[in-house]
Order: C-alpha cells, then structure tokens, then sequence
C-alpha cells in the first residue's frame, strides 16, 4: 500500500498536543480590530483545542501528526 498524503493546508493550521489532541489558533485576528476589545484580542491570541466531533476527520486528513 502506498504512503498516504497529508493534506498540506491543515498541517500548517493544526499541531498535535502530546495526549493527542490537536491544538489550533482562533479566527478573527486579522482585520477589522478597531471595532474588537482588547479583551476580545487578546483571548483570539491564544490556542484552542479542536472539537470532538471534528477530530476524527482532522486524523484522516492529518494521517503522520
């Protein structure tokens, strides 16, 4: 059987913790900042652990992580 391709876009997005759970940053944080409070900015700067019923789908598409 041949090796199985990782799919690019999520490897770049997504890290395994070492339980193995996959660890992701949160969306929001690029534009439109004036209208966010800081309190808003800074919570979206940390970390966020990817949700139970995504993380079967992540595994497959991340199959080395």
């Amino acid at each position: 059987m041949p090796k199985m391709k990782t799919k690019r876009a999520a490897a770049k997005r997504f890290k395994a913790t070492g339980t193995g759970k996959l660890k992701r940053n949160k969306a929001y944080k690029s534009h439109i900042l004036t209208k966010k409070t800081a309190k808003t900015k800074r919570n979206l700067r940390k970390s966020a652990i990817t949700d139970k019923t995504n993380e079967k789908t992540m595994k497959k598409i991340l199959p080395y992580l």
